[in-house]
């Protein structure tokens, strides 16, 4: 599998992704944006879930909740 080949992950990790890179896309350019989302999902995910790629991981949305508290808490200014 060559690398950068997105082969080894389920349906919901890419869906996870592009969620993240639409949100991404709004302060970073296309490309960062994709690396980020994928950064992420790897991070949540650890990594592909496809037979042979290590199932049975449990996930760690850490960097969801830090995401979100983030982005609904407001400006400090106000």
């Amino acid at each position: 599998m060559a690398r950068g080949s997105k082969k080894s992950y389920t349906s919901k990790q890419k869906r996870m992704a592009s969620k993240i890179e639409k949100g991404a896309k709004k302060s970073h350019s296309s490309k960062r944006a994709k690396a980020i989302a994928w950064a992420t999902v790897n991070k949540e995910t650890h990594g592909g879930k496809k037979s042979g790629s290590g199932r049975g991981k449990k996930s760690n949305t850490s960097s969801s909740r830090k995401g979100g508290k983030r982005s609904h808490k407001g400006t400090s200014k106000r």
